[in-house]
């Protein structure tokens, strides 16, 4: 009869394994058990081997975003919302930089596929609520906006939170940002303050900075 598989064992060696990216250790089968209570078959039995291990690992960046995203609230301000989303994205790399890296690495599949997609439809959704709310324009594609607003968002996760840029470059997000949804019909005025106000957690100096 095949053992019972235990959760924490499995959150256990992800655990490990993130600490070891953060930490810069090479992560091989042999460093990757040590401590943890367990052998190293016990990442065959959970993961099929390393390549199941990144995988997963790849799949926790994801899961640890949607949590993220699913704390951003729904307010009468859609676009303010969108901005806030943004601002989450950015939060969950500058929590877990060396885990945002193994999110985009193409070189290994992830466990569910849908969730990168999942991610993209919160902010599908908040377009789509800025359009119905006639702060953007009836023409403008939710799935095209919302693939910009990302590029933005990832551009500057990649060059603060796991590259050369200081936190300070954060702030080119509100221009950015403000520029694009003016781009797709929200008033100008307007715009920069829901932008600011949805991005003020990850603002230097804003509630979120560290």
């Amino acid at each position: 009869m095949a053992r019972t598989k235990d959760p924490a064992v499995r959150s256990r060696l992800l655990e490990r394994a993130a600490h070891m990216l953060r930490t810069r250790e090479p992560v091989t089968l042999r460093a990757l058990v040590a401590g943890t209570g367990v052998s190293t078959m016990a990442v065959y039995t959970y993961f099929g081997g390393m390549e199941g291990l990144w995988r997963a690992l790849r799949q926790e960046g994801f899961t640890r975003l949607a949590a993220e995203l699913a704390t951003v609230p729904v307010t009468t301000d859609p676009v303010r919302d969108l901005a806030a989303l943004g601002a989450a994205y950015l939060r969950n790399a500058l929590a877990g930089p060396d885990l945002y890296r193994v999110m985009f690495d193409a070189a290994f599949e992830l466990e569910d596929a849908g969730a990168a997609d999942g991610a993209l439809h919160h902010l599908v959704r908040a377009v789509e609520r800025a359009k119905a709310a006639g702060r953007f324009r009836e023409d403008v594609d939710p799935l095209e906006l919302a693939t910009r607003s990302w590029t933005i968002g990832h551009g500057l996760a990649s060059l603060v939170a796991t590259g050369p840029l200081p936190r300070e470059a954060l702030a080119h997000a509100v221009p950015m940002l403000t520029a694009q949804f003016v781009s797709a019909g929200d008033d100008p005025r307007s715009c920069r303050r829901s932008v600011e106000r949805g991005w003020e957690p990850v603002s230097p100096g804003g509630p979120g900075s560290r």
